[in-house]
């Protein structure tokens, strides 16, 4: 983990209220593993007071330029402008100076059987899952299901496909894809075979209806979920859900930013 002060390469507009950001990231790539996070700070002061987390949507490196002999890592981002942060964050530019704490929490578990993986993912969520498919790739066969609302909601296809994985779309008025929820997609796809795993990432009520699928066709499940987070690292328990076990008498409790954000399907209190 690292705390970064870097700046800003781009910020880009890709569909209404959503943006890709990428920033420098020295020396990163070779610590994050596919799922984690990082929290961001946009500006310096009390406003906005708490860093805002973010999937990592992509990682890499930049060629040796102006004079520099090694290649330069640098951290993408995609996110949705749903909030002072992100509304702040959206008006940065080239050269601006950020903050990046990261990365943080556990990601996807890669050691799984030999067999298909599907990824499914519901608008913003997707942004965890790039990383994540090349990893899978590089052993097994992967797909992703991605859905949203409408057309504007789909996003990083072209990333997807670049990555040689194939995608499929559902919208829920039919812009774009099939018309219908990802989890419609998701039930035909497991009527076609059965994958060794489902990776999914999305707002809640997806993630209940995925883990519902996944749970009548017996196929395991990894979930990464989406929270509001204080501090990223386990110490504020502001980010806290229930786990399998919980119970009144007996809780457990578990930290998205530190036990998550990617857990077991089955390791959940649904």
């Amino acid at each position: 983990m690292k705390n970064l002060t870097t700046t800003v390469i781009f910020n880009r507009e890709v569909a209404p209220g959503y943006l890709r950001m990428r920033v420098m990231a020295p020396d990163l790539k070779a610590q994050v593993q596919p799922g984690q996070f990082v929290m961001l700070r946009v500006r310096k002061g009390t406003v906005p007071f708490l860093r805002r987390p973010f999937g990592i949507f992509d990682i890499g490196q930049l060629p040796p330029e102006n004079g520099n002999a090694e290649p330069l890592d640098y951290l993408e981002l995609l996110y949705r402008v749903v909030g002072e942060g992100t509304a702040l964050m959206a008006g940065l530019r080239e050269g601006d100076p950020v903050e990046v704490l990261g990365p943080l929490g556990n990601g996807f578990n890669l050691r799984i059987p030999a067999g298909d993986v599907v990824l499914v993912a519901g608008g913003v969520g997707v942004a965890p899952l790039l990383t994540s498919a090349r990893a899978f790739a590089a052993s097994h066969n992967v797909e992703l299901l991605l859905g949203g609302k409408t057309r504007d909601d789909i996003l990083a296809v072209e990333d997807f496909k670049a990555a040689h994985v194939p995608v499929r779309v559902s919208t829920e008025d039919g812009s774009e894809g099939v018309r219908g929820l990802v989890t419609q997609l998701l039930a035909g796809r497991l009527r076609e075979g059965r994958p060794a795993l489902v990776a999914a990432c999305g707002p809640m009520p997806m993630l209940r209806a995925v883990r519902d699928v996944c749970r009548d066709a017996q196929v395991p499940l990894q979930v990464s979920l989406e929270s509001l987070m204080g501090c990223g690292v386990g110490a504020c328990l502001g980010c806290m859900v229930k786990g399998a076990a919980h119970t009144e008498e007996h809780p457990q409790l578990l930290s998205v930013c530190k036990d998550g954000p990617v857990f077991d399907g089955d390791a959940l209190a649904w």
